[in-house]
């Protein structure tokens, strides 16, 4: 074992150890023994009463607005008691929020969990009938958007309404509203809001949020994430700094050691600035970096839309310290102009999830200027945010890799037929812990098929080394994985189904430099009929996202190759496809 790798397994020792701050004993979490941390709030609001305490430090900062902790308290108090007193929300609940990253975002969570309730972040990417699915099936009492997302909902809440009096807040918009809706403005007033929020009862594994993954089988699967799950994927990332930060020490102590010379002094800590580029639908931005930024205090720095130039700006504006997106966003921003014309000397961070950074990208951030470390993680939906993480040089050691378990995790390895196989073998990554899902919403089938015994089957296939550091080798389940965002084949796949001059459809991912994978076809026509990309792009146009339209497509004039089961065999088509080229 490296110098490197001990000094980070003796610091994970450490801090398990009773008094390291980190202890877990295995305690009952939904009638499955797992392994608990012994010290953490019970819940999330906890998390966000205890932010209070900052004040008039400056928290949310979109583009040029800018919201302390103590404007976004009050506003978070203010809709607390609407949600509370006008439409009935309290614990059990559950309260819609589809819009871009605005701070109203923000609010609307921290709100709606503080009264029990549970978020449902909705896809803003979504088409009218694909929301229309995910408030079918979530039933949220209250659903607060954008004018985009509003415009896209709006024909479909007479059918929504039929079944459930579905409520509207409507955020930044100035247009005619749907009858019964109200103004954010109108309604949301931080100058009256009460001096507390609404009392609630909240359980640790009471829903916090719901959100929807997409589905194999064509229709997306809300995640119900938990209080408990919530907090655990929390400390699991406090874990993972304080790790890097106690083994960095017992290098640099080390290397004094060795050549007589004085340990330096610690650097005076920066005031933590993060930005937040990617979604707040998504476990990445939303647990990873929403719930520990505001646990630490940081500034939050969210922009319209994503632009690399203008993220540098803000960068240099704001003073971040840490940015977290996906692995395409850094690179693009290493490679702007701008990054030699703008002062980026105050990040600390680069890195974050969704996809896997590759290794020239690790060295390209590492190499960036002094500070800058690179760092990642792994993680999935079902896991509330990371299984896994890894900073500065335990990921330059290991550059392929996506780092160590997180503590309160138990992670196997196991075969195609869900046998547990050898340490280091290569197979199926299944974790147990209490940071798993409660289940999918509505989905005790699909519920029963990915999590048995409290074990998450990944669909990740994976290699454990020596060291305990994950690699990840290939993906089990049918998924693109497209700039962070999964795109399931056989979602895209039963939308094409739907056209009557299509026979054979095989969706698939093909590599690209910028964003990972893109979304690939190959169709076969049925009989005497002609179809091409133009009847493609127009049968998909509305159905859903546009992130999920194929930008390959194959038209082809024989059978897709088969296996003697009668599946597609996806990689040989792949392959044979891309070498044809």
């Amino acid at each position: 074992m490296s110098d490197v790798m001990r000094a980070l397994k003796e610091s994970f020792e450490e801090l398990q150890a009773p008094e390291g701050g980190f202890s877990w004993s295995m305690q009952e979490v939904r009638g499955m023994q797992m392994r608990v941390f012994d010290a953490v709030p019970p819940t999330m609001r906890a998390i966000w009463e205890l932010s209070a305490l900052q004040g008039d430090k400056p928290y949310i900062v979109f583009e040029d607005e800018e919201y302390s902790y103590a404007e976004i308290h009050a506003q978070v108090r203010a809709l607390a008691h609407l949600l509370s007193d006008r439409y009935g929300v309290g614990a059990g609940d559950r309260v819609a929020v589809a819009m871009r990253n605005y701070p109203e975002w923000v609010v609307s969570y921290w709100a709606t969990i503080s009264l029990g309730a549970a978020v449902v972040g909705m896809n803003a990417w979504w088409t009218g009938p694909e929301m229309t699915y995910g408030l079918q099936d979530s039933v949220p009492k209250v659903l607060i958007a954008d004018s985009e997302r509003i415009e896209r909902v709006a024909p479909h809440l007479e059918e929504l309404r039929a079944d459930n009096p579905l409520e509207l807040i409507a955020v930044r918009t100035s247009s005619d509203l749907p009858d019964g809706s109200v103004h954010w403005t109108d309604v949301v007033v931080a100058s009256e809001a009460p001096d507390a929020l609404p009392e609630a009862d909240i359980q640790p594994d009471d829903d916090s949020c719901i959100f929807y993954t997409s589905g194999t089988t064509g229709f997306p699967k809300g995640a119900q994430l938990t209080h408990r799950g919530s907090i655990h994927n929390l400390f699991h990332m406090a874990f993972s700094l304080f790790a890097s930060g106690m083994a960095s020490a017992k290098l640099a102590a080390a290397e004094a050691a060795s050549s007589g010379q004085e340990v330096p002094a610690a650097a005076a800590p920066s005031d933590p600035a993060i930005m937040v580029p990617t979604p707040l639908f998504h476990v990445t931005a939303n647990n990873c970096v929403l719930h520990p930024g505001t646990m630490i205090g940081a500034k939050l720095v969210f922009m319209h839309r994503w632009d690399a130039g203008r993220a540098l700006e803000l960068i240099e504006r704001e003073k971040v310290t840490t940015f977290t997106g996906v692995p395409t966003m850094s690179r693009e921003m290493l490679g702007h102009a701008d990054w030699h014309t703008r002062d980026v000397s105050s990040l600390e961070s680069m890195g974050g999830g969704g996809a896997a950074v590759q290794p020239d990208l690790v060295e390209k951030i590492d190499k960036a200027n002094e500070k800058i470390a690179p760092s990642t993680g792994y993680g999935l939906t079902e896991t509330h945010g990371i299984a896994t993480a890894v900073s500065s040089i335990f990921f330059t050691a290991k550059p392929t890799s996506a780092g160590p378990i997180a503590p309160t995790f138990e992670a196997k390895v196991i075969d195609e037929n869900g046998d547990d196989l050898p340490e280091g073998s290569v197979g199926e990554l299944c974790l147990r812990g209490p940071a798993v899902i409660k289940g999918y919403l509505n989905r005790p089938k699909e519920t029963a098929e990915a999590i048995r015994d409290g074990w998450f089957r990944t669909g990740d296939i994976v290699q454990i080394d020596e060291d305990g550091f994950v690699h990840i080798v290939d993906r089990a389940k049918d998924v693109v994985l497209r700039g962070g965002e999964n795109v399931y084949c056989g979602e895209v796949e039963a939308a094409i189904y739907e056209h009557p001059s299509v026979a054979e459809v095989a969706v698939f991912g093909i590599p690209d430099e910028r964003l990972g994978e893109l979304v690939a076809v190959a169709i076969v026509p049925a009989a005497g009929a002609s179809f091409g990309e133009a009847e493609l792009t127009a049968h998909l146009e509305g159905r859903m996202a546009k992130f999920k339209h194929p930008e390959r497509v194959w038209i082809l004039d024989e059978p897709l190759p088969q296996n003697a089961n009668g599946k597609f065999v996806k990689r040989q088509l792949r392959d044979a496809l891309l070498a044809a080229e």
